[in-house]
């Protein structure tokens, strides 16, 4: 299983954390008592590239939650992807959550798609079908899994470092979104949810369902 740790900053983030570090040490010489703003912009960002890390539950049947946020749906519709009936649950991450993306289940990856589209609030349920989004199909040995990574009103960079062909580990680490977004997760339409709306999720602990 592919969980060591990570640096308490994401690897994304250093760029920012070290241009937005220099930025403030500047103010402070020139500005003196009016750099506080530039100081609080640098302690966001800190904050918005935390990345912990996480041990996940070792439930077998357990599928358990890629991203830190809200629930924003539980329902059952029809997998876009995989073209079948799938109960779908999704999470809305704002720019105070975590932002690394960890995969639900053990699995190979069988399919891979990325679309381009706009960037209207993740928080709606037309993003999962409008918005920029990558989407990745796993194979299980309960199921078909599609997790999809979502790109938002200000999110403009998906990041996933994992192709067809590959295999995840309950809890790893596969990708980033940048400044607020979410995940949609679509599972075996006889998958039995353990979430509700408006929950409060933690990647890699909160269990979203469990297969039947």
């Amino acid at each position: 299983m592919n969980l060591k740790p990570h640096p308490i900053v994401a690897r994304e983030g250093w760029p920012y954390l070290i241009g937005s570090t220099l930025v403030a040490v500047a103010a402070s010489w020139v500005l003196d008592g009016w750099s506080l703003p530039f100081w609080l912009w640098t302690l966001f960002v800190l904050q918005f590239f935390r990345d912990p890390m996480r041990v996940p539950p070792t439930d077998a049947d357990a599928v358990i939650c890629p991203a830190d946020g809200r629930i924003v749906a539980v329902e059952k519709v029809r997998d876009p992807y995989l073209e079948r009936d799938a109960l779908k649950i999704s999470v809305f991450m704002n720019v105070f959550n975590v932002h690394s993306n960890r995969s639900p289940v053990d699995g190979i990856i069988k399919g891979q798609w990325y679309n381009k589209g706009s960037f209207i609030n993740a928080d709606l349920d037309k993003a999962s079908l409008e918005n920029e989004r990558n989407a990745l199909w796993i194979s299980t040995g309960r199921g078909d899994v599609t997790c999809v990574q979502i790109a938002g009103l200000i999110a403009r960079r998906i990041l996933c470092y994992v192709k067809e062909g590959d295999s995840l580990a309950r809890g790893q680490r596969y990708g980033f979104i940048r400044f607020g977004s979410r995940v949609d997760v679509y599972l075996p339409v006889d998958a039995k949810p353990e979430v509700s709306l408006g929950d409060r999720v933690t990647a890699s602990r909160t269990i979203l369902a469990r297969f039947a």
